[in-house]
């Protein structure tokens, strides 16, 4: 039997063993569904991606050519930049203190206070509550206690009550796993509570403390329906965004949308890496 034969025949036996497989359907239909699922989550981020670079007035097909000057009008326009940064400063700091009011939520809740399961939920009401209803709230909360709307009092407000369940959802399960055995050694050696926070604790944790400022952070960048009821004025870049759909369909809003994704996407996947390293 000649070498060409012998695989014919290998293959025949391989195809036989795969029918008689009773999961062999079962895979493929799984594959075929992965394929899908992956193709309808990423297909609109690379379609956007394309149409950032088509030299056409009009957002859309046919692409009459490959251009970046959507992305430099971007990069030259002043109120997009002002969105811009407003959006990475409104961030950074509601991040900031998310994280530092989940972080001290966390230690709280390593002891044992009355009423803690109650006090966990009401901390993730924010995540339950849809965003409209939750802006809604807001709006009528500040109202009522007559703050004027702005970046610095209810927009960072806002942002901070809706970042701050995932901060602490982030931090809780390490600080649970914490040894605290270590903690003990410290203060029966004679360490001060402060002590033993900023040498055995705080190098532990600080790594998943990282990771949750830089995704509290992309939460915070990307809000937009609590914030469009409470920004007075000033814009952040999601809500620029949305005032120039909804005004003339600038070209430049796939350059732009692009953009964000990157921002978010990017630090993201710090944070995940950062995540991975305190694991």
């Amino acid at each position: 039997m000649s070498g060409a034969d012998i695989s014919a025949a290998s293959g025949r036996a391989a195809a036989k063993v795969r029918l008689r497989d009773p999961y062999f359907a079962y895979r493929i239909v799984l594959g075929l569904y992965a394929a899908a699922f992956l193709v309808f989550l990423y297909a609109p981020l690379v379609m956007i991606a394309f149409l950032s670079f088509n030299d056409s007035p009009i957002i859309g097909f046919p692409f009459q050519g490959f251009s970046v000057k959507w992305y430099a009008k971007v990069l030259n326009t002043p109120v997009l930049l002002q969105s811009f940064g407003n959006s990475v400063m409104v961030g950074f700091l509601s991040a900031a203190i998310a994280t530092v009011l989940a972080l001290l939520l966390a230690l709280g809740f390593r002891h044992a206070i009355r009423y803690k399961p109650g006090l966990l939920n009401l901390i993730l009401v924010p995540i339950i509550i849809p965003g409209i209803v939750g802006g809604i709230v807001l709006l009528i909360f500040f109202g009522y206690l007559g703050v004027r709307s702005s970046l610095w009092t209810t927009v960072l407000v806002a942002h901070v009550n809706w970042v701050l369940p995932f901060a602490f959802l982030t931090l809780y399960p390490r600080l649970h796993r914490f040894d605290r055995a270590l903690e003990e050694a410290a203060t029966d050696l004679g360490a001060r509570p402060l002590g033993v926070f900023r040498y055995i604790v705080w190098p532990l944790v600080r790594p998943a403390v990282i990771a949750t400022v830089l995704f509290a952070f992309s939460l915070s960048f990307d809000e937009f329906i609590r914030t469009i009821f409470v920004v007075g004025y000033d814009r952040t870049i999601p809500v620029q965004f949305w005032s120039m759909i909804v005004d003339d369909l600038a070209p430049e809003l796939p350059a732009m949308a692009v953009m964000i994704i990157f921002v978010s996407g990017f630090t993201s996947l710090i944070a995940f890496l950062v995540g991975r390293r305190a694991d």
